[in-house]
């Protein structure tokens, strides 16, 4: 039995060329052109992820829209994922890389679902204020914040791992100042 939709084409597979180097995909650090660009392949990718994996109940078809940018981080995800398992370089390959993923993608389904959205997009709830003001208030008001901590049980335990490796950044600095 064929899938409905064919596994979207790697990059640099098609053309015979090497694969590309791993990209990383910083939405708010891209061109109107790269996002474009860069959403049009991640959108090819997730009709297939989606008709693949039968996840027609789990992604919202309005996933790409404004207020699903958490949908969109995690799709994105396992986007490059997928392409370093499935086109990475062999020599990085693990045995199950395979079977890592989807237990990666079948962890993270249940982040991709968006209920409100399932007869049709809607648009998120405002999102609250900055807390910088009311944090403020908060820590200026609150007797909690000037009392002391109750002991930690790891607190030793984290202190002393402090302490080895300050100690050991002080002698590689020490090993490299000596001519």
């Amino acid at each position: 039995m064929s899938d409905p939709t064919p596994a979207p084409a790697v990059p640099g597979q098609a053309t015979g060329n090497p694969t590309p180097p791993p990209r990383r995909w910083v939405w708010t650090a891209m061109t109107p052109e790269d996002r474009q660009q860069r959403l049009g392949e991640l959108g090819q990718w997730v009709d297939w992820l989606i008709d693949h994996h039968h996840l027609h109940r789990k992604i919202p078809r309005c996933w790409y829209r404004d207020g699903h940018e958490p949908v969109l981080e995690i799709l994105t995800a396992l986007y490059l994922g997928w392409v370093r398992t499935y086109a990475g370089d062999p020599s990085k390959a693990t045995t199950l890389g395979e079977i890592a993923w989807i237990k990666e993608l079948h962890l993270l389904a249940p982040a991709l679902a968006a209920p409100a959205c399932e007869a049709g997009h809607q648009a998120p709830p405002p999102r609250p204020g900055p807390t910088g003001e009311a944090l403020s208030d908060w820590l200026d008001t609150n007797p909690d914040r000037i009392t002391e901590a109750p002991y930690h049980p790891a607190e030793a335990e984290a202190t002393r791992l402090a302490h080895e490796l300050l100690a050991a950044e002080q002698r590689k600095a020490a090993s490299r100042a000596k001519p």
